[in-house]
């Protein structure tokens, strides 16, 4: 089983066509597949959409009135698909935004991978389609000099990159030893360094698959905040790569 982290905040406009392409590229790979997705507190129409999506796609909606950010909509999401996944040496999460920036067909590669031995499967961005934002095409550049040896001795080379699958023992195991702590206490590409860092002691093998981010299909502004975003990679800075072998 395949499971599909979602959190999604005020994407209406794009998080439909994300479900759809997901059906069809799921259909075509022949995988079972679940979608989680956790609505965080939108105030636009993302609700209403993904109402109507729940009769189309094997779908479970999760979330609250109250806004909780992405970082804990994150975690939610990954807990409620360990506890779901029957076959945690087996079963697999993806972990992609609702923005459309992340096409689903990468996917098919990446659970290939894991399928062939690999615990977890990042997605490494090459050159973009669409144009990046200025503010996120140049902070990315800095991140190297933010995170210091932390993004120089990572195990990938796009630490940042929140697009990966995880063999769920490994998150299973990385949750059980974070517990009764949250696994995630940074933001934004910060949570996707830190992400790895938790689940990398019980992974035996990390793999990479190239992929391409879309910025020509989302109708909405990126709520990238550079300042943020630099601050919380700074305070990972020195924090070094345990590695594992336990998956």
């Amino acid at each position: 089983m395949i499971y599909f982290c979602i959190p999604v905040h005020d994407e209406e406009r794009t998080v439909g066509v994300l479900l759809w392409k997901i059906r069809k590229v799921m259909a075509e790979f022949g995988r079972d597949y679940r979608i989680l997705v956790l609505d965080d507190a939108s105030t636009d129409g993302t609700g209403e959409v993904l109402e109507r999506y729940r009769a189309r796609v094997p779908m479970e909606i999760l979330g609250g009135p109250e806004r909780i950010g992405h970082t804990r909509a994150l975690e939610g999401l990954l807990r409620e698909a360990v506890d779901r996944a029957p076959y945690p040496k087996r079963d697999v999460v993806v972990t992609l935004q609702g923005d459309f920036t992340e096409h689903p067909r990468d996917v098919v590669e990446m659970v290939k991978v894991i399928e062939g031995g690999a615990d977890i499967v990042a997605g490494d961005e090459n050159e973009p389609v669409g144009p990046e934002p200025l503010r996120v095409r140049w902070t990315r550049r800095l991140a190297p000099y933010l995170l210091g040896e932390t993004h120089g001795e990572a195990p990938v080379a796009d630490p940042l990159c929140g697009f990966r699958a995880y063999r769920i023992i490994v998150l299973k195991k990385a949750l059980r030893e974070a517990d009764p702590e949250p696994l995630l206490t940074r933001t934004g590409w910060a949570a996707h360094v830190e992400l790895l860092e938790r689940t990398l002691p019980h992974a035996r093998r990390v793999e990479e698959v190239p992929l391409r981010l879309r910025y020509d299909i989302r109708t909405r502004g990126s709520r990238f905040r550079p300042l943020r975003a630099a601050r919380e990679l700074v305070s990972l800075r020195g924090r070094a790569w345990r590695t594992g072998g336990a998956g």
